[in-house]
């Protein structure tokens, strides 16, 4: 009875379903302190919006879904309307060419995420003591949105592994993919944990903080009020020209990063390299509960290891002496792996309306599972950390 009383809706600003019931989803834990994921908050989705980095002409539709229970909203998603592939970092381009040259039509289709942001977290957002209600009740929900407008595929990335393994008894395709995180042992200090790498690893990270630090000048951690204005000058441009390198457009606008002072400077690290007070490079990070997310590197000037120095090593000090548990520094890039930053799973899920199409995803999933799961074993093989017994025999 109570499942019937559900009422699913669509809405094209999260403004329609408001801070106070988004968040009460989204965060609940943030009444006592800190959100767990910065990214699934009203105030950081109403940024994209406000700034229009998603919205009409971007690609990014917002179709957020809510699920209200006698006039209560108990769950949401972020939901967006996509007319490509761009900005996801979980890729199915390989997929689009297929189903168009079969003669179908891939675009647009559905996409559950936080978008330009390759982080975990939560993609259905559920009210405590409404989890299991609310969850099957915002799958079916997209899912009926997509067969109601013909579209081909729908896609919650960068899921939690426990969202991932009940959207697969959903009946939902699971995919996996790897990134590379650094994990707190409890450590009490830099020095402790290069003590537990090997110690060509070791040696190798010393000398390139070295190397970094040598470039004449200082470098400098600001969050909250000790973030400046003038500082989005600065991050500005290095989202820029990093940006145009990597994706031939940046995926934010300027106005974002004014909102960001605004709305997020609580949520954000920002990591300079200054010389004579000027910004020559920057990493900009957010804050979580128990996480720091690595999100954007730029710089004027080239030096050695600077990069590694400002995203990498400059994070796990921020992580240790915060009592941070994990430093996840983007999609993809083995070279973290000499750094300190594990290999570990991430999750999506994937549902395909045309049955032929959705044959040839599973087998291809099950391909690239088995592939991926070589890769991590082999990935692990060359983890950073000492092997005890080896070093005690040398």
């Amino acid at each position: 009875m109570a499942e019937a009383q559900i009422k699913i809706s669509t809405h094209d600003s999260i403004a329609a379903i408001g801070q106070a019931a988004w968040d009460a989803c989204a965060c609940p834990e943030a009444v006592e302190g800190r959100p767990g994921d910065p990214f699934t908050t009203y105030r950081f989705l109403k940024a994209l919006e406000d700034s229009r980095s998603v919205g009409a002409g971007t690609g990014w539709q917002p179709l957020y879904l809510s699920a209200a229970l006698d006039g209560q909203v108990i769950g949401c998603t972020p939901m967006f309307g996509k007319s490509h592939s761009q900005g996801e970092y979980i890729f199915d381009h390989n997929w689009a060419h297929a189903y168009e040259r079969a003669g179908g039509r891939y675009y647009p289709k559905l996409q559950v995420a936080v978008p330009f942001t390759p982080v975990t977290g939560r993609r259905l957002l559920l009210k405590p003591g409404y989890e299991e209600l609310a969850a099957s009740a915002l799958v079916e929900g997209a899912i009926e949105v997509a067969e109601a407008n013909n579209i081909s595929t729908l896609h919650l990335t960068f899921c939690t592994e426990a969202e991932a393994e009940a959207g697969a008894r959903m009946g939902l395709f699971r995919r996996s993919s790897t990134q590379f995180h650094w994990e707190n042992d409890g450590y009490a200090s830099f020095d402790d944990f290069l003590g537990h790498l090997s110690s060509r690893k070791r040696k190798n990270i010393r000398k390139e903080r070295a190397r970094a630090q040598g470039f004449g000048g200082q470098i400098r951690m600001l969050t909250g009020d000790a973030i400046e204005p003038h500082h989005w000058e600065a991050v500005w441009e290095f989202y820029q020209d990093t940006g145009a390198r990597k994706w031939g457009t940046p995926y934010l606008t300027r106005k974002f990063f004014d909102i960001a002072h605004e709305t997020l400077r609580d949520d954000i690290l920002l990591i300079l390299a200054e010389r004579d007070g000027v910004p020559i490079a920057g990493a900009l990070n957010f804050i979580g509960r128990e996480a720091l997310f690595g999100r954007y590197w730029g710089c004027r000037e080239d030096h050695p290891c600077l990069h590694f120095e400002l995203c990498y090593y400059q994070a796990i000090d921020f992580a240790i002496s915060h009592g941070l548990a994990t430093v996840e520094a983007g999609a993809q890039g083995e070279h973290k792996l000499a750094r300190g930053y594990l290999p570990v799973t991430t999750h999506s899920l994937h549902w395909v309306r045309d049955p032929g199409f959705a044959r040839a995803i599973g087998e291809y999933l099950e391909a690239e599972r088995r592939a991926i799961d070589r890769d991590m074993e082999i990935l692990t093989s060359y983890g950073p950390f000492r092997n005890t017994q080896q070093e005690d025999h040398q």
